[in-house]
């Protein structure tokens, strides 16, 4: 992999990558064209990570499709396809690992423990394997995104970090290679994620700047589909994931909710007055 990476960047070309778990959609795909774009090559990956997996998360249940998904990215015009197995990521005896402690801990880290150090690690991993000049991420992991770009910055990793829009369904669904496990009633109540995140953009865009107003209208949307269970709903600043009492500076407005035992998550951030 290092080797064909090498090769795909003679003279200054740009390297691009896309780290994925596989299991394509349209989502991934708009992270593959960003970086067709702005690279002269592409590489992706495709490796469903164990070590960002809790004991009771769904690693031996998460959708895996590599035919499908090395013939999409073929016809995407992706250079290299890295699909590394378990044993090649952590050898036999490994006990190494990235933890940017004082965010992990936070969003999605609070509910899913141990997830985010996973998340580090393995990412640092393939940046070595790989060294790309850009990476590509999508912005609906944005706790992702946040730690990703503390890990390059305070390990003086030399990659640019690039985050690209959510891309949704004509309903506003956020795309998850989750959304395989709802069955058609649970993929209709899962519109309630979008739905209260469009409620407090409505009241933003109205000019309401507290939090704790917009949190309680985002709530009240919840109460609507009582069979959805609200993992966490907050307003949080983009780079730090720490609470803000005020929206005025900008701020991330970030969900995450249970549709029968399917995880979703989803974010819209806000600009603020200026």
């Amino acid at each position: 992999m290092r080797a064909a990476c090498r090769a795909a960047r003679p003279e200054q070309r740009r390297l691009g990558f896309v780290p994925t778990m596989g299991a394509l959609h349209a989502g991934h795909i708009s992270l593959v064209r960003a970086a067709r774009q702005q690279c002269d090559a592409v590489a992706v990956s495709i490796f469903v990570n164990p070590t960002q997996f809790g004991p009771k998360e769904d690693f031996s249940k998460y959708p895996r499709s590599f035919e499908r998904d090395r013939e999409t990215l073929e016809a995407e015009g992706v250079a290299i396809l890295f699909a590394p197995s378990t044993e090649e990521m952590y050898p036999p005896g490994a006990t190494t690992f990235v933890a940017v402690e004082g965010l992990s801990e936070k969003l999605c880290g609070r509910s899913r423990p141990g997830h985010f150090r996973g998340v580090a690690t393995v990412v640092a991993k393939l940046f070595n394997i790989v060294e790309p000049d850009c990476a590509f991420f999508g912005q609906k992991d944005a706790a992702q995104a946040a730690i990703i770009r503390r890990l390059v910055r305070d390990l003086d990793l030399d990659v640019e970090i690039v985050v690209c829009p959510i891309v949704r369904e004509p309903d506003g669904l956020a795309l998850s290679s989750r959304n395989a496990y709802l069955d058609s009633q649970q993929r209709e109540q899962a519109t309630v994620l979008y739905r209260s995140l469009m409620r407090v953009q409505t009241l933003a865009d109205t000019g309401e700047s507290d939090s704790a107003r917009l949190i309680a209208a985002a709530l009240e949307v919840f109460e609507q589909e009582p069979a959805v269970r609200l993992d966490y709903f907050e307003i949080v600043d983009r780079d730090t994931l720490d609470p803000v009492a005020n929206t005025s500076q900008g701020a991330l407005v970030a969900v995450a909710a249970f549709v029968g035992s399917t995880r979703l998550i989803d974010n819209i951030v806000l600009h603020g007055a200026g």
